[in-house]
């Protein structure tokens, strides 16, 4: 077995015998960039800073000898035979980079599934390489020519192989981008989007319990966050509060069932503020004290309308969650792309 130590930040991975840089890296948690993983590509290309390496079969055009001799190496395809392997990959506080967003990438709408009255999800696979993001960020979405100028939709599921990201889009009144994808957008359509963006992302080597609080559509990139976690086997308490207005508010029941199912950490609660049901009744930050008596040592995520969102770290701080382990994502009606520099990122489980 060997180590992997990313630097600048110090984290240590250990890779089995036989398992690739790349490969080690993923079943810790960190998603390298990759697209190939055959060493033709070039994206999981990072300097290697101390230790040696099989680097096995790879392409010039992927990575030329004049790389290789300033200790480059493609990660999909390396082995370490030694001890340590030390790699230039990530920033001080260990928090992953951003992917560098792309525009106009080309995807196809494989399906449209009304969530709620008010809520569809769009499912979207790539026609071409798909986008590499992390989960909580998200992308715009729109056509100009159909006067639906361009919106920002977190994406709502975890990275998967085939590219395919989901989209939870709520109807707003006098909304024409919501419109037109409640009104107009069809099945087979194909659509462009501009991203990822965005810094509600994380850190997968935080290891703390973990609080999620969303409301309406802001249940979207705490799917994402969830899944990616509980994908990758985290252990300790996971937690999703979940605010709607009436049952026909609630959604993604069926999932939050197999979860908790699946996964014995993985606790989720709904609550309703307009009906009375057999679960909880009113707002999250009234009903939070009832369920916590002390969140100072739990990560805490909460994605909503800026009210909810205020309202809710409000409530936490009062319970002792701490500033450096509180993450929030504001969805405002006219939200713009951010090009976030590295400090500014954000860490989760």
């Amino acid at each position: 077995m060997s180590r992997i130590r990313m630097h600048p930040s110090g984290r240590e991975v250990e890779c089995q015998e036989g398992d690739t840089v790349l490969s080690a890296l993923e079943k810790a948690g960190y998603a390298l960039p990759n697209n190939c993983r055959a060493g033709a590509c070039g994206e999981c290309k990072v300097k290697v800073l101390s230790g040696q390496f099989d680097q096995g079969m790879v392409l010039d055009m992927a990575l030329s000898q004049a790389e290789r001799k300033d200790g480059y190496g493609l990660m999909c395809m390396a082995k370490p035979i030694s001890e340590e392997l030390v790699i230039e990959w990530g920033t001080a506080d260990a928090r992953p980079k951003l992917f560098p967003p792309r525009e106009n990438v080309l995807y196809v709408v494989t399906d449209r599934i009304p969530r709620t009255p008010r809520i569809v999800e769009l499912l979207l696979r790539p026609l071409g390489t798909p986008l590499r993001y992390w989960p909580g960020q998200y992308v715009q979405l729109g056509d100009e020519r159909a006067g639906a100028s361009p919106r920002c939709y977190s994406i709502a599921n975890a990275p998967r192989p085939d590219g395919e990201i989901a989209l939870h889009v709520t109807r707003v009144d006098g909304g024409s981008t919501s419109t037109w994808v409640h009104d107009t957008l069809k099945v087979g359509d194909v659509v462009s989007l501009n991203g990822p963006y965005g810094t509600f992302i994380g850190d997968p080597s935080v290891e703390t319990p973990v609080l999620c609080m969303a409301a309406g559509s802001g249940l979207a990139p705490i799917l994402a966050l969830a899944e990616a976690a509980l994908r990758r086997g985290y252990r300790l308490p996971v937690t999703l509060l979940f605010s709607a207005r009436e049952k026909a508010d609630l959604y993604e029941q069926g999932m939050m069932a197999y979860w908790r199912q699946k996964h014995r950490n993985f606790e989720y609660k709904a609550t309703l503020t307009r009906e009375v049901h057999e679960g909880l009744c009113g707002r999250i930050p009234a009903v939070l004290p009832s369920l916590f008596t002390d969140l100072s040592q739990h990560s805490v995520f909460i994605a909503g309308s800026p009210e909810f969102v205020e309202d809710c770290v409000k409530a936490a701080k009062a319970l002792g969650a701490r500033d450096e382990l509180i993450h929030t994502e504001g969805y405002f009606a006219q939200q713009q792309p951010e090009y976030p520099s590295a400090d500014r990122l954000t860490a989760v489980a």
